[in-house]
């Protein structure tokens, strides 16, 4: 690499169909709700790695996805996005795909995941030499828990010097990253997800996971909590970041990933983590404000965003 070259993250994990349906009125459950669906190109790592690029970063993507239409759509929209595309495709498979039912305030009533081949085939791609050779180029690594935990642990070991951070994508998935905690420079994920990795109930103060998952061996983290403050620690320190009040809330699906994206491009900066995360905060409010997961904006009105969002306070 040259000393010129923008720093280079390896984005290893979901880049699929996601689509998003929002009702035009209060959810009645069990009958049929009016509202609206569309579809795009998303997933943890994609949405992720699109914010991290649009703040200064080279992306090396890899995915995988089916031969059918739904993976051309996913190939074209990682060469759009300008990502060098190491992905693999399964003739014989299905592209994986994520559908958000939303409520008419934007706020996820249900979620349905299909993504058989990821379970089935991350592991394969980790032990190959695309895998190996690309992550001994990354200046930094970022996965999510759409990979199984042996496609981790493999990622683990050959990412070589580069900071490995990962995305907990969801309760019923993120306990595939506890055996690796050791691991992560830090794990990005929401308050129900630590909670649930900490085996605390409903509720419980997020202080108290972050206890419990620094008892399991993790590091350093960044939890958010809708609208409350985002909770960053690292070592012995926690910080809280306060996120300012987004007047429109468009879409509440892809805020975590835009978070992730920023967060990392600033810590390839070389930024500390709590001055990281407060960037990951601007990004994420741009993206609840947008309909799309990761919304289109310039230096100017990304420095407006990160202007509102205050110094991160340090929590004793």
């Amino acid at each position: 690499m040259n000393l010129t070259d923008p720093p280079r993250l390896l984005a290893v994990g979901g880049a699929h169909i996601d689509r998003r349906g929002r009702l035009d009125a209060p959810h009645i459950p069990a009958t049929s709700n009016p509202g609206r669906m569309r579809e795009d190109v998303g997933g943890g790592i994609f949405n992720a790695a699109r914010m991290a690029g649009r703040r200064g970063v080279a992306v090396s993507l890899l995915s995988l996805r089916g031969g059918d239409a739904a993976g051309d759509t996913v190939a074209r929209a990682i060469e759009e996005a300008g990502f060098e595309d190491l992905s693999a495709t399964f003739l014989d498979r299905a592209t994986p795909s994520y559908t958000a039912i939303l409520d008419h305030d934007g706020e996820l009533i249900t979620g349905l995941a299909d993504m058989t081949l990821y379970d089935m085939a991350f592991a394969r791609q980790m032990r190959r030499s695309k895998a190996r050779e690309a992550a001994s180029r990354a200046t930094a690594i970022l996965c999510d828990a759409n990979m199984p935990a042996e496609a981790v642990a493999q990622l683990a070991a050959i990412r070589g010097t580069a900071p490995l951070y990962a995305i907990a994508v969801s309760p019923a998935k993120a306990g595939r990253l506890v055996p690796h905690f050791a691991d992560l420079a830090a794990l990005f994920l929401n308050a129900r997800e630590a909670r649930g990795l900490a085996g605390l109930e409903t509720g419980a103060p997020v202080r108290q996971a972050v206890d419990s998952l620094r008892g399991l061996g993790l590091r350093a983290g960044v939890i958010t909590e809708g609208s409350r403050a985002v909770t960053v620690f690292d070592g012995e320190s926690h910080w809280h970041i306060e996120p300012p009040l987004v007047e429109t809330v468009l879409d509440v699906t892809g805020a975590g990933d835009a978070l992730t994206g920023a967060t990392i491009a600033a810590l390839m900066r070389g930024l500390p983590l709590q001055e990281a995360a407060r960037e990951g905060v601007a990004a994420s409010g741009l993206a609840i404000a947008s309909a799309a997961a990761a919304p289109e904006f310039d230096d100017s009105a990304f420095n407006a965003a990160l202007a509102r969002v205050p110094a991160p306070r340090s929590v004793s």
